[in-house]
């Protein structure tokens, strides 16, 4: 079940992808703030990220990502509107609501990982702290993200089927399949069963947050994450952007999407065993080679093949990354901390995000397509000198109280 709401959330990711820089471009006052409203999407989700995190936390995972869906479905309503009536300043509005339903439905991969606890400790796998524990959350996490691949096609062939149903006003239409979306996510999500939350464990118990971020077995997967997102949506936002400025139109900048998008989900059929294997290490350098090659690939050419092998090694990369880092994360903290760590978690990430992706449609506008590729491979290093000289997490942190630490 969590596997079809993280492909239904995809589709409705790869519509609002491949058709909100065009959107924009056609709406704003400039060409360089094209972006601009994608990137309030993560704005949006900067505002909603810790509060749904601790919503989830008191009403559960279900509750909230219905209310996330209720965001979406609004979302698209405003889109459609801005559209027909040539607003721009509501098509950011739009992105702002969208990106409170991005934030919630960033939490299906933890809730994926509360169900592989759940399962585990009921299987008397040792629970959260045991191999058999580390080993479920891998594979939930993986499989869940897996649900992405049906948007690979689904995505892109909707925005193209969709973006003429409104006569006269052009990805209008796409707008409303948003928002067909959104409802029908809802509508599975009432047949979703997850546990239930946990009582709330008294503040007075619970380690500051500073003394949470500072923690180096926290800022390791959040690195990690942060790169992987930066380096995918740097270049995915600026790709129809970039290619149409070589020539290439929207069915072949929709096409590339979609490689992109098997890339990013397809891998999550092996994702999960790997990790369990070779554990996250090794799968996160992986990515990081994967995405140095979309680097060579992309520094190659302008042709639709070039941004299609280099979008579809980018999808790669970043599925070994992220599922590698959201692997570590649910192994580095205490299970009461859970909510606080999330949240905070996503709230710097999904931070640093909006303002790449607000500032791609700049970037590529003054820097260009090539000089934004090359700008990834600082933190590629980062990232693989990280891994290399990185420890395990102590076993405290995976069963103690926050009192005991």
């Amino acid at each position: 079940m969590l596997a079809v709401c993280q492909a239904l959330f995809y589709v409705a990711n790869t519509v609002v992808i491949s058709t909100a820089p065009l959107v924009g471009l056609a709406l704003a006052p400039s060409p360089m703030l094209a972006t601009l409203p994608l990137g309030m999407q993560f704005f949006g989700s900067i505002g909603a990220t810790l509060p749904a995190s601790l919503f989830m936390q008191r009403f559960g995972r279900r509750l909230g990502l219905q209310v996330g869906c209720g965001f979406g479905a609004v979302s698209a309503m405003c889109g459609y509107l801005a559209v027909v009536q040539g607003w721009f300043a509501l098509f950011c509005f739009a992105g702002v609501l969208y990106g409170v339903f991005s934030a919630f439905c960033q939490y299906v991969r933890f809730a994926a990982a509360d169900a592989a606890d759940a399962s585990c400790c009921c299987g008397g796998g040792g629970g959260r702290s045991g191999p058999a524990g580390e080993r479920q959350r891998a594979r939930a996490i993986s499989w869940v993200f897996a649900g992405g691949a049906v948007a690979a096609v689904a995505g892109p062939e909707l925005a193209k089927a969709t973006r003429d149903l409104v006569p006269l006003f052009l990805f209008a239409g796409s707008q409303l399949a948003v928002m067909a979306v959104t409802a029908a996510m809802a509508v599975v999500l009432i047949a979703l069963g997850l546990p239930r939350p946990n009582a709330p464990v008294s503040t007075k118990a619970r380690p500051a947050a500073r003394r949470l971020i500072s923690d180096p077995h926290l800022r390791r997967p959040f690195t990690v994450a942060l790169v992987a997102y930066l380096s995918m949506n740097l270049l995915m936002t600026a790709t129809p952007l970039a290619m149409l400025g070589c020539g290439l139109g929207f069915d072949e900048s929709a096409t590339v999407i979609q490689w992109h998008i098997v890339g990013m989900f397809a891998p999550s059929l092996a994702t999960g065993s790997l990790i369990a294997r070779f554990g996250p290490r090794p799968i996160i350098l992986a990515g990081t080679l994967l995405i140095a090659a979309c680097i060579v690939a992309s520094l190659s050419g302008e042709t639709t093949i070039h941004f299609a092998t280099g979008l579809f090694l980018l999808g790669l990369g970043w599925n070994l990354m992220f599922v590698g880092a959201t692997t570590m994360l649910t192994a580095s903290h205490a299970p009461e901390d859970k909510a606080r760590v999330q949240g905070l978690h996503d709230l710097f990430l999904f931070s640093c995000v909006a303002i790449s992706a607000s500032l791609s449609g700049l970037l590529e506008q003054t820097i260009g397509w090539k000089a934004m590729n090359l700008a990834l491979l600082p933190g590629l290093l980062l990232v693989a000198v990280m891994m290399i000289s990185a420890t395990a997490p102590p076993a405290k942190l995976q069963v103690a109280s926050s009192a005991g630490q």
